[in-house]
This record gives structure tokens, sequence and C-alpha cells, in this order.
């Protein structure tokens, strides 16, 4: 197994491109003006402006978005002093991490010298080039030094991560240990198993938030940091201590907490069962920690434990904080990183740690539901929400503190960027949420019994986006939601079988045979159809007991349908409904219609399919952009579908004339705006590119939609329908909690709108 990976690291590092970076063009380049403007003659005037005003090299160049990750390969990671070259994958790799996680750019710096004095030199001579300084495996006591005076040499953000990173990271578990364990931080004694920059590092950070120095014990490999001890240099005498205690042994008995960062298997069982009541024990050596996890839970069921490895609960990683320490400190162009905003990343990442889990970090560690507690004290680093919560955090400390030159004044603008850097977010998502948030609706999940739709009830219960209506077998639900840690209070379940329902499954069919009974519907199958939670569930709806329901999940998109149609019907003036699916992107929300049910409309339905659409963006607060696309351009081939297109495009030119719609176009016309402008500069969307696309049938609909959806990875939300009188929405078969959570909003959203035509709105 270890020799298989080692292959494929070294595959993963040489095949293609060597290594795991490369410097991409921010700006076009491909004509010989791009070119003079990019370097001589056109650069001169950004150079001058930069000479007048230093303070323009941000607003010109990459400065504010670049930091340096430097190493002199003296300390990486667990392999020692291997020298500068050996280290730069590890750099590379932290250039990775730092652009997957916060979309900052590094130039990756390894300086092959060891000499204190010339490595600071070379470090301030290089710093003009880059808006941060990340200080990457060197080794103590010479890091220390070295930080400090490349800080006060320099005006940007500087951190060496070894020591920082880490205790950020171990800070913020600390904290919530303590809230579960219920001890006060001021009580605690903690024994720090190793002597090197992220202990000490830990340990000034633990004592700010509060531990009492005289409560701490550091050991290094020969022992406790004792003040007859006349070794120690002046870091390690910081923390000297003149109690009775000179062993790891001694040093434990009746303590609270076990920092380690040292070697593998130096905390013995018996050492553990001399600890204090309900310990933390952080065992971070690397790859194998101090005591094994699987070790220490079987030894003392009391402990909260973690380590720096991703197969067990609470990995202590420091990706949890630089690429977000940077973001906030870069963001406000703060001129050094303090310890308030090293204390307000640990805090954050705390109160992270305190918020339902989104079901993709749960996917990625194969769980059903990570909650707060003993085993989940810290969070993921694969959790989406970092960025929005540290960075801010970080930044608001900057400026509390006084080192930001560029103050935040809208933090919701700011979040909303940071979500827009990665794609994490789209300002549509946001806008749905809070819409969903001020007014949630009672939405019924006709397919309960699954625990992706009770995780997704969970989920809009906690965040307040919709009250859930469950329907299924009571024992079934009840058991799902024991088995898997959902938290459901309150939430109703009804089961359409059940006794109780009996007068209520009489009524339905009543009303369904009266609906149905000249299109081939008896008394007796109306009866059986109420049995069926598909049919129950529209029922509840079209009576105004739920407001909304959702289903589909794991039936044909046809039968989840039908029974909507048959017992809601279409809205007032509709002849059609119709599907629609939100493409979320970096650029914004895309709208494609119809991808679901009509499968070779009429020009007629062209134009109602058109207005459905068109009506269904507006309610995003998102003006409508409509292109009819096709192969051909305006004409430039002849066919059905070019001609169906459009008449359907004259049609409403001439019946709604307020509303941007043009065709027939190629798709890279209606969303390159400049060949529009270049070649046909008559259309109506030459001012911008479309942002809805109509499409001439359900094929080319459906294949559009799924392309986008697997090969580039877009989120895709619907199908939503339009055109019902009621709010029913069907999901994809085999939806994630995410996409059943996020059509629940649109449901909720749905329900809004139709009890607003029903008070006399639009």
């Amino acid at each position: 197994m270890d020799t298989l990976f080692r292959k494929d690291a070294l595959l993963y590092h040489s095949e293609g491109r060597p290594g795991k970076l490369e410097v991409v063009p921010t700006k076009p380049y491909t004509t010989q003006r791009d070119l003079s403007l990019a370097y001589t003659p056109g650069v001169a005037d950004p150079c001058l402006a930069i000479k007048a005003n230093p303070g323009d090299v941000y607003k010109y160049t990459t400065k504010g978005n670049l930091v340096a990750v430097i190493s002199n390969g003296t300390a990486v990671l667990g392999l020692g002093d291997i020298g500068a070259e050996a280290g730069k994958p590890v750099m590379e790799g932290k250039g990775l991490l730092f652009k997957v996680f916060a979309d900052i750019d590094v130039f990756d710096i390894e300086i092959n010298e060891k000499d204190i004095d010339k490595l600071v030199q070379t470090i301030i001579a290089i710093a003009p080039t880059f808006g941060g300084i990340n200080l990457e495996d060197i080794k103590a006591p010479e890091c220390f030094e070295i930080e400090d005076r490349v800080k006060e040499a320099l005006d940007i953000p500087v951190m060496h991560d070894d020591q920082h990173g880490t205790a950020i990271i171990t800070a913020a578990g600390l904290l919530n240990a303590l809230e579960i364990n219920g001890k006060k931080i001021e009580d605690i004694r903690v024994v720090v198993n190793g002597a090197g920059a992220a202990a000490v590092s830990c340990t000034r950070l633990y004592i700010m938030l509060g531990i009492k120095p005289e409560n701490i014990i550091m050991l290094d490999s020969k022992g406790v940091l004792h003040k007859d001890r006349t070794d120690l240099n002046p870091v390690k005498r910081q923390f000297a201590t003149d109690r009775p205690v000179h062993t790891l042994a001694e040093a434990l008995k009746g303590a609270d907490m076990f920092l380690g960062l040292s070697v593998a298997g130096v905390l013995k069982k018996e050492l553990l069962l001399s600890m204090a009541e309900n310990p933390i024990v952080f065992a971070l050596a690397n790859p194998v920690p101090e005591i094994m996890y699987d070790e220490a839970i079987s030894t003392r069921d009391d402990i909260i434990m973690a380590t720096g490895r991703s197969d067990y609960p609470n990995q202590i990683n420091n990706v949890l904080g630089f690429p977000f320490i940077f973001r906030g400190a870069m963001d406000v162009m703060a001129t050094t990183i303090n310890d308030e905003m090293k204390l307000a990343a640990s805090r954050a990442l705390a109160d992270l740690a305190k918020l339902p889990v989104p079901e993709e970090v749960n996917v990625a560690f194969h769980t059903t539901n990570l909650h707060f507690g003993k085993d989940y004290i810290i969070p993921k680093p694969t959790d989406p929400r970092l960025i929005l919560h540290v960075a801010p955090a970080v930044a608001r400390a900057a400026m509390e503190s006084g080192v930001a030159r560029k103050p935040i004044t809208d933090w919701d603008k700011y979040t909303e960027e940071l979500g827009k850097r990665l794609g994490l977010s789209n300002p549509l998502i946001r806008q749905i949420k809070a819409r969903a948030k001020r007014n949630p609706k009672r939405v019924v999940f006709a397919e309960a019994e699954n625990y992706k739709m009770l995780k997704a009830a969970e989920i809009v219960m906690n965040e307040n986006l919709a009250i859930p209506v469950l329907l299924g077998n009571r024992e079934v639900i009840e058991e799902l939601a024991r088995v898997n840690e959902l938290e459901l209070p309150g939430v109703e379940i009804i089961d359409p079988k059940a006794r109780d329902q009996k007068h209520r499954r009489h009524d339905f069919a009543n009303i369904y045979w009266q609906k149905r009974c000249r299109k081939g519907v008896t008394l007796t199958s109306a009866q059986d159809s109420m049995l069926h939670r598909n049919y129950f569930a529209p029922m509840l709806v079209e009576t105004g007991y739920g407001d909304a329901m959702i289903s589909g999940l794991t039936r044909n998109y046809p039968d989840t349908l039908r029974p909507a149609l048959e017992i809601i019907g279409r809205k007032e003036g509709a002849r059609i409904v119709s599907g629609m699916y939100i493409i979320n992107t970096k650029q914004g929300p895309f709208f494609f219609a119809d991808c679901t049910v009509n499968k070779n409309p009429t020009v007629e339905d062209m134009v109602e399919i058109t207005l459905q659409t068109a009506y269904a963006v507006e309610q995003f607060n998102v003006k409508p952009r409509v292109a009819f696309v096709s192969y051909s351009n305006f004409g430039s081939n002849d066919g059905n579908i070019p001609q169906k297109q459009r008449e359907a495009v004259a049609i409403l030119h001439r019946d709604y004339p307020s509303l941007i719609v043009d065709g027939e176009m190629q798709v890279n016309v209606a969303l390159n705006n400049e060949i529009m402008r270049e070649t046909f500069p008559f259309s109506k969307l030459v001012d911008g590119p479309a942002n809805t696309l109509i499409f001439p049938y359900l094929t080319a609909g459906n294949i559009a939609y799924k392309l986008l959806q697997e090969m580039a990875r877009f989120e895709v939300i619907g199908p939503i329908i339009n055109g019902l009188s009621k709010s029913v929405h069907v999901l994809q078969i085999g939806s994630s909690v995410r996409e059943i959570v996020n059509m629940v909003m649109i449901a909720v959203l749905d329900a809004q709108c139709v009890e607003n035509r029903n008070n006399g709105g639009k």
C-alpha cells in the first residue's frame, strides 16, 4: 500500500506538466495591441503612476493578491533539513492550497541560505513583489528571530505558518473542548511535549486565551524545561518551571491537557490513565501520533482527542487557517498579522464548528451527520464556509487593532465577494435563502422515508428556511432519524396509510374524484390513489394544509408530475406547464428552458414557455435577457427548427416589445457579446449577453444542462416547474442533499409568489 502510494505521489508530481503550479495571464494577449498594452510601450504608464504614488502598485499589479511562500528547507514536514530544492514540492503544494482555498496567487521561493542575517536580508529585498509572506519549514530556534526581524522590517502580512497555524487551529479546538467538558481555561493544567516552533507558538497563544503560565509544563527531548537546567536557549527558558517535575510521567499526573508536537508513541496508556477526568489530548506527531487514536479512546472513554491525521476525528490541519488568515489580512491591506488577528481566527473556527455541517462535508468524510461534540470540535478542511467565516473575522480584527490600511465598509458585499472568488456561492443563492427565511412556508416532503430527504428537512428546519411536513411511515422515519442522529424536534409526520388519516383520505378522494370523474377516475380508484404519497401530497397543498411540495427523489419524473397536474392544475391563463433549470456559475446564473416537460413544443408553446420563464426569472430579481438558441444565426440556415424559433420571436417582438428577447442564434453568439456587437448589431441583445436560453425541443435542453452539470461541474438547481397554480417541484432522481435543500428554497419562494398572487399581487 505504501509502495503504491509513493508511486502515485511521484506520478502525480511528474505526469504532464511537472509540478503543481503555473502562471496564467489574466489579461487578453492574442493581438499586437494586447501585447503592446501588456508590455512596451503601454506598460510605461502604470510604471510612472506607481513611481508617483507607490500605493498604486496595488491598483496596477498583482501585489495585493500575491503571497510568497518562502523556505530554506531546514525543517520540511517531518523530513528535517533536506535542503531548499528538496523542499520545493512542499512549497508548491502550499501554493496550491492558497489558491484552491482562498484564491490567493503564490510564488514559491526556495532560498539556499542558512545564515540568519543573509536569509533575512534576502527576504526583505524581494518583498516589494508581494502583498504577503508565508514563511515555511524553517527550523527552530532560528525561525523565531527570522520572523521577528522580517515583520519588523516590512509593512505587509508576514507569518511563519509552522508556528502560528498550528497554534490557531489547536486554540480553536481547545476552546470547544473546554466548552464540552465544562472546565475553565484559567484552571486547567497543560503539558506540552515538544519545544519547537509550533509548541512555543501554541503555548504563547494559549496564555493569551487565559491559561496561566504557572499551569504549563513544557518538555523537549531531554525532559521538562526546568529552571535548574543550564542547556536552555532564551526561547525555551521562557517556559521553564520550578515545580518538582522532571519527566513526562511526573508532568502528566492530574493534567487536564496533553499537547504533543514531538514523536510517535511517547504517550503510553498508563500515562494517559494518570491524567485528570475528561482529559484533552492533542497528539499531533505525524504521520504516527504520540498515541494512536484507537488506543487512546479504548483506554479512556472520557477523552477528547485530536490528531494531525485525516482518518481520525478532529484533524488539526493548518489549511483551516493560513489561506483565510492571509485572505482577510490582505483584503484590508494589513501592515502585519498580529495576535488579535490570530485569536479572531481561532474564535471564528471554534464558532463555525458549532453550526450545522453542510452535506458535502458529510459526504467527503463518509459520515451522515457530523455535529458539534467530542468527535467534532473543529471544522473539516472541505467545509466551504471557512473562507466566509475566518477571513472576515481576521479582517475585522485587523481594523479594530489599527493595522488595516483599507477598511471594509460593506461586510455583506465583502462576504459575497469571498464566495464569488471560489464559486462557493452566488448572489442568487444568497437572495433565495434570505427571502425564504423572511417568510418560511410549509413544505410537504413526499418521500420522507429516505435519509437524504430527512437530512434536508433537518437543514431547512435549523436554518428556518421552511417548515417541513414529512410523509411516510412514522416508525421508519423516526428510526432513520435516530440511527443517523438527525435533529428534527417537533417535525410533523403524516402517514397517508395510517388509521388517523382515514377521514382526510376520504375527503381527498372525493375532491380528486370530482376533478377527474369525467376523465376516467372512479371514486374507488380515487380512494386507492390517496394511499400513495404522490397523490396525497399535492392534495395537502391543494387544500391549503401545505404551501408547497417536493418529490421525485426515487421516482420517474412523469410519475411525480402527473398527479400534481391532475390535482392542482395549471394556473389561470396557462395552456401548458414548463420546466426551467438554473445553472449557477461564477459569472452569475443562467436559466434554461424547457428541459423537462415539453418534448417538441409548437410556436405557440414556445411563446408561452418564454413568458413563463421570463416571469420566473424576474421573481429572482434578475432581468431576463432571452435568446432562442439553435444551429442557425438569424436566418443563416433553413429548417423546421430555426423557422419555429423565428416565428416565436416574431410574435414576442410584436406582442411583448418590452421583453429583451431575440433569435434564432447559436449559443456562442448568445453568450459572447463581442460577436453579437460585431456581427449582429441589430439584435435586442447587443447591449449584453443572454442569461436565459430557450431551447427548441426537450432533447436539446436536457442534454445541455446535464452536460454542464457533469462536465463543467456547475451547480444546477431544478427542475423548476412553471405554470402550475401552486408550488410543486420535482427533484432529479438521486439528487444530493444540497440539491434538495436548494429545491426546498425554490418551493418556498414559489409559494410566496402564489400567496402574493392570491392577495392581489402580480
